[in-house]
């Protein structure tokens, strides 16, 4: 029980200390809130207090910052009129003594401009700008002036030597005119063609020469840059045009070159304009393989990144220059057309073929149309002409007139004139049927050739029919047409118009020559060969006869007189006047005599042994019996060797 009381009497002591714990603790509670409550109260008074130093603080602080910042401005700006002194001073200077140097101050001019254009708040920006834009005018001034000049100074003139070491070996000259490649020649074609030549060149390595040196192509092309960006592109093209233009048009002078129009062409002797022709093959090609791709190398590099402009230069510096050299052309392809002129042609279309390619690639762009236009127009004139002049020789050869005698027989000079032609048409083979496809359509290009070539030769077989009428002789007419036919053939078998015209043309045209042969020997030996025969030996009233029981039994002695005066007569007749005709080709006449002697020897040693012995019995035998079949053979020797007349007997 006590115990209990004990442990109450503590629980209420402790709980009287507890009470007495909290009271204090709300007490200090209360002033605590109380004191914070003061010190919020001062707090505010504080910062309210402090807000206007803060502010003037912060407005201080701000123009601190501004002021950095006006200073830096102004110490890029003083730094921009430093540069824009120095600037001003090198171009005032001029760019002679030093060009990069004048460039870089147009560069760092350009530069200030820009910088006070995005700074139009500066309050001087507007006079610092004009000031800037009047120098920089002047500068660009002294520049075309310093290209002009510069250019001037390594445009030269090339010498024709320092041209031809750019040529393949094969087209050097070695010595005369460049272009005399061959020799002038008469009536039938004078050069020396060759398609296999053709096909070398077409391989051969060409070296442009170096028109301006590579040192100075970089400078020009810093020089022409800053132009193009001033805007100053016309005065450059006109600079360029000027000094390069006249440059060009000096070299091709240098070289031969001539300006020549269709007046001047149909002036000149054919000997003289065939040169000329030569020469301006040559010299087209080394215009364009040589001298315009040199300057179209030139071009490239010093207006590089500016190619319309290029093109436009390299338009105008080469325009005077390629009219010179294409009017020629055209005034040969427009002047009167003549046989003659058809391999000239065929060479002038070929040179035009062979380079097409390049000056497709050497005149590109759209300021280069004219002139690859120009280049193609003559390609396709001289094509239009050739062709028209294979027609009209054609036409020539069938109604061709001239009066010029053959009176031996031997082959006609129109023979041997168009026999040559139409060989030299095979050195063209490739070429005429490139000229066929320009006009032609369908297949057999070749063929064509060979149909062309054909009416030809028919041509040339209906005129020789026309001369041989001119013959009074029958038989001069037949060896005059055996003459050329032969020669017709013998040439046909001989080059390549074999393969064209084929082995039957040959076979067909070998029987006809053998026809006219042996219509050659029924009217000069027919009636000759009547006086060797026995018909019509039969005696006569009139006369003794023989009977000696041989061959000659009842034959008149008369008679056999008769025949042996008459073929005398007539041998000595037709050994006089066929030794003055002429088989040229010796094989033909061997076999023509041969042919003769075949027939009329043994004829005549037939008579000649049964019917001598009248005669020799008789008086003066020497007088009818004059020749032995051995004096026949020998005379026979000299038949067709186009002896003169007054020549003595061999």
């Amino acid at each position: 029980m006590g115990i209990a009381v004990a442990g109450m009497d503590f629980l209420s002591d402790r709980a009287s200390m507890m009470r007495e714990a909290l009271q204090k603790s709300q007490t200090i509670t209360d002033n605590v809130v109380s004191i914070l409550g003061s010190f919020d109260s001062r707090l505010s008074a504080l910062e309210t207090a402090m807000r206007p130093t803060q502010i003037r603080t912060h407005a201080i602080r701000k123009a601190h910052e501004n002021i950095d910042k006006s200073l830096k401005s102004a110490e890029v700006i003083l730094a921009q009129f430093d540069l824009s002194r120095q600037a001003e001073a090198k171009i005032l200077k001029g760019p002679h003594e030093d060009l990069e140097g004048y460039l870089g101050a147009i560069d760092q001019l350009r530069s200030n401009i820009r910088f006070f254009s995005s700074n139009k708040n500066f309050k001087n920006s507007e006079g610092v700008i004009n000031h800037s834009n009047t120098l920089l005018a002047k500068a660009i001034s002294k520049l075309e002036d310093e290209f002009k000049q510069r250019l001037n100074s390594y445009s030269k003139p090339i010498e024709p030597d320092r041209l031809f070491d750019g040529l393949p070996n094969s087209l050097r000259p070695s010595s005369g005119s460049p272009g005399n490649q061959g020799e002038p020649g008469g009536r039938g074609p004078s050069h020396n063609h060759s398609e296999h030549q053709n096909v070398d060149l077409e391989t051969a390595v060409y070296t442009p020469p170096t028109l301006i040196p590579p040192r100075i192509i970089p400078l020009l092309h810093d020089l022409a840059k800053q132009m193009v960006r001033a805007g100053h592109n016309q005065q450059l093209l006109k600079i360029y045009k000027e000094t390069r233009s006249l440059v060009l048009e000096e070299s091709l002078r240098k070289l031969g070159v001539e300006k020549l129009g269709k007046d001047d062409v149909q002036k000149m002797q054919w000997e003289v304009l065939e040169a000329k022709i030569g020469n301006w093959i040559h010299f087209m090609r080394i215009a364009v393989k040589l001298l315009f791709a040199g300057e179209r190398k030139v071009c490239d590099e010093m207006f590089e990144g500016f190619d319309s402009l290029s093109d436009q230069c390299f338009a105008e510096v080469t325009a005077s220059s390629v009219s010179v050299l294409l009017s020629f052309g055209e005034a040969i392809a427009r002047s009167k057309r003549s046989p003659e002129k058809l391999f000239v042609l065929l060479d002038m279309y070929e040179i035009m073929r062979e380079l097409h390619s390049e000056i497709e690639t050497i005149f590109k762009g759209k300021a280069c149309n004219e002139i690859r236009e120009s280049a193609l127009g003559l390609t396709k004139r001289l094509a239009q002409t050739a062709q028209e002049t294979f027609g009209d020789f054609e036409e020539a050869v069938e109604k061709d007139a001239t009066k010029t005698a053959v009176l031996d027989g031997t082959v006609h000079p129109l023979t041997s004139y168009v026999i040559n032609y139409v060989k030299f048409l095979f050195d063209y083979q490739s070429t005429l049927t490139q000229l066929f496809q320009e006009f032609e359509t369908g297949d057999g290009k070749v063929s064509q050739l060979a149909s062309v070539t054909m009416r030809i030769m028919q041509a040339l077989q209906t005129n020789l029919d026309g001369k041989s009428k001119q013959y009074r002789d029958p038989a001069l007419t037949h060896l005059f047409l055996m003459n050329n036919i032969h020669y017709m053939v013998r040439s046909v078998r001989r080059s390549e118009a074999k393969d064209l015209l084929g082995d039957d043309w040959v076979q067909i045209h070998r029987r006809i020559v053998q026809q006219h042969a042996n219509q050659y020997k029924r009217n000069a030996w027919q009636k000759i060969l009547q006086c060797l025969s026995i018909q019509g030996l039969t005696s006569s009233g009139g006369g003794s006869s023989v009977g000696d029981g041989g061959n000659s039994s009842g034959v008149s002695r008369a008679l056999i007189k008769d025949r042996f005066k008459i073929f005398n007569m007539q041998f000595e007749e037709l050994h006089q006047r066929q030794s003055q005709w002429t088989v040229p080709d010796t094989e033909l006449r061997e076999s023509l005599r041969l042919a003769v002697a075949e027939v009329l020897l043994p004829a005549y040693r037939s008579f000649l042994k049964r019917f001598g012995p009248l005669v020799e019995n008789g008086k003066n035998p020497q007088k009818y019996v004059k020749y032995t079949a051995e004096d026949l053979e020998r005379m026979l020797g000299e038949f067709f060797e186009g002896k003169n007349i007054n020549e003595p007997k061999r």
